[in-house]
């Protein structure tokens, strides 16, 4: 069994709370990307080194990669690279990347979704058409939140959210919508928000086994998720940069927000 990481790794403020704004609050939320895609935050250095960790112990839950999805995974490494050469932050040479932590990755051509899980905080999943829906062909992911990677490869959107309550039809063929609809150097962003007693980032989870129901509440964590349409081979790069906040560090307005959109109410103290 993988151990959990050793403390939390934690960012110290979550710079947009997406239940505040009613277009990112109301399903599926999904808005104009702000920024950039790939993006860096305090929690860079913590959160790589946990990726590297991830990486060295258990490459095959982290990362799979289908036969339909090596060139798009390879379009994917080369634009990932080319975006990391104006970063001032890395240090991309012929053989190896320096990271801003000082950290060495060396290039690999041939385990491409391997290299950028330890080169960006973002995990990277491609989603690709196939007939009327979009299938997941490869990901490098580190930080699932209550979800496998050995169980959604190769599926298709709507089995992929199967035991997700909100996740009904007419949600099914609005996500496949936009996800038909993404175009190339237009890209898209949503985000979500879950309290969680456990601030550990890998946390995933077989199908029918429910997260647990946070007590305490003492963590906020939130996925900003972006989709890019690579223009060659036209697959959907679904990033997820993942944030983990004390719920402390929220303000007053922010908090009373997470309980009237029904996201976490806060244990009642008692009346005696």
């Amino acid at each position: 069994m993988l151990a959990m990481q050793d403390r939390p790794i934690l960012q110290e403020r979550l710079p947009f709370a997406p239940w505040m704004e009613a277009r990112t609050a109301r399903l599926p939320g999904i808005v104009p990307m702000a920024g950039d895609w790939i993006e860096r935050d305090e929690a860079f250095a913590a959160q790589m080194a946990e990726r590297d960790r991830l990486f060295r112990l258990a490459t095959g839950r982290v990362m799979a990669l289908l036969p339909e999805g090596r060139a798009a995974a390879g379009e994917l490494y080369a634009a990932v690279l080319d975006k990391l050469r104006g970063d001032a932050g890395y240090e991309v040479g012929q053989a190896a990347v320096r990271r801003p932590d000082g950290v060495r990755v060396a290039l690999d051509p041939a385990a491409p979704l391997e290299v950028l899980g330890r080169l960006v905080q973002a995990d990277l999943c491609l989603m690709q058409a196939r007939g009327a829906e979009h299938v997941l062909t490869g990901a490098a992911l580190c930080f699932p939140a209550s979800w496998t990677l050995a169980e959604k490869i190769g599926r298709p959107l709507v089995a992929i959210h199967r035991p997700v309550p909100d996740y009904d039809a007419d949600l099914a063929r609005r996500v496949q919508r936009l996800f038909d609809a993404v175009r190339v150097g237009q890209p898209l962003m949503r985000f979500n928000a879950l309290v969680y007693d456990d601030p550990t980032l890998h946390q995933p989870r077989r199908e029918g086994v429910a997260r647990p129901r946070p007590v305490t509440g003492l963590y906020l964590r939130s996925e900003r998720q972006c989709l890019v349409r690579l223009p060659q081979t036209g697959a959907v790069v679904f990033a997820i940069h993942t944030r983990i906040v004390p719920l402390a560090s929220l303000g007053g307005p922010e908090r009373e927000g997470l309980a009237t959109a029904g996201i976490w109410h806060p244990p009642q103290a008692d009346a005696g």
